[in-house]
C-alpha cells in the first residue's frame, strides 16, 4: 500500500525514509523503482537496512544528517511520528529538507482510544485520528493531498485483545511486549481478513478513502 502511494505521487527525486528501521519499507520504496535513502538513528537498524540491501543509509536522525534545506524530493516516516514526543519539532524538520511542492508521506497507528500497554511497550507517546494527523501536517506547513485510514477489519481485535485488558489491568507493558506473538489471526478467520485487507488496498490504490481503521496514512505538499 505503501508503495503504491509513493508511485502514484512518484517524486522526481531521492526519497527519504526518516526512521525507516530495518530497511523493510525501504526495500519495497527500492523496488517500486524510487531512489531511496534512509536515515535511522538505531545503529542496530542501520546495520540490518544496510544487509538488507538498501543504499544509502544514513545512521544519524533527520536533524543530525545534515540535509540542506529543500534538498529532497519527498520524504516518508513510517510509524515513527507516534515515537517522537515533539512531534511539531519533527514535522517542521522534515518541511525543511523537502523542497516546495515535495511530497510527505506518513503512517501513524489510530484512534486515542486503542491505546493500550502495547503502546506503552512501543514507546508510543500518541495514537491519531485522521483530523488529528492531518491539523498537525497543516500545522507544520503542508497542504493535503490525500489522507485515509488502513486496516478497517482489525479495530475490533485490538479493542478486545489489547485495549479491553489494559483497561481491566490485567496485563503489563512487559507481558505485552513478550506475548505480542500469540495475538495473530491463523486459519479461516486469517484467510477472511486477508481477503478484506487485500480489497481495502485495491480501494486505496484507486484513490479512494476507508472511513476507520487501526492506522491512518496521509500524503501532503509542501507549500
Amino acid at each position: 500500500c505503501i508503495a503504491s502511494l509513493t508511485t502514484r505521487f512518484r517524486p522526481t527525486g531521492p526519497f527519504l525514509d526518516v526512521g525507516g528501521g530495518n530497511g523493510y519499507v525501504a526495500k519495497a520504496l527500492v523496488e517500486a523503482g524510487l531512489q531511496c535513502i534512509l536515515v535511522e538513528p538505531g545503529e542496530a537498524g542501520a546495520i540490518a537496512a544496510r544487509a538488507r540491501g538498501i543504499d544509502p543509509v544514513i545512521c544519524a536522525s533527520l536533524g543530525d544528517a545534515g540535509f540542506p534545506d529543500s534538498s529532497v524530493a519527498a520524504a516518508g516516516m513510517f510509524d515513527v511520528l507516534e515515537h517522537i514526543q515533539d512531534e511539531a519539532a519533527a514535522l517542521r524538520e522534515m518541511h525543511r529538507v523537502i523542497a516546495p511542492g515535495g511530497r510527505l508521506f506518513i503512517t501513524v497507528p489510530a484512534y486515542p482510544v486503542l491505546t493500550s500497554y502495547e503502546d506503552e511497550a512501543a514507546g508510543h507517546f500518541r495514537r491519531y485520528t485522521g483530523a488529528s494527523l492531518i491539523a498537525s501536517v497543516a500545522a507544520a506547513g503542508f497542504a493535503l493531498v490525500y489522507s485515509s485510514y488502513m486496516f478497517a477489519p482489525l479495530p475490533p481485535a485490538v479493542f478486545l485483545v489489547r485495549t479491553l485488558p489494559t483497561w481491566l489491568g490485567m496485563r503489563t507493558a512487559a507481558a505485552t511486549k513478550d506475548s505480542a506473538t500469540h495475538h495473530k489471526l491463523a486459519g479461516i478467520a486469517a484467510q477472511v481478513v486477508n481477503r478484506l485487507l487485500d480489497a481495502e488496498f485495491t480501494r486505496i490504490d484507486a484513490g479512494r478513502a476507508i472511513p476507520f481503521g487501526t492506522s491512518c496514512i496521509c500524503v501532503a505538499m509542501r507549500i
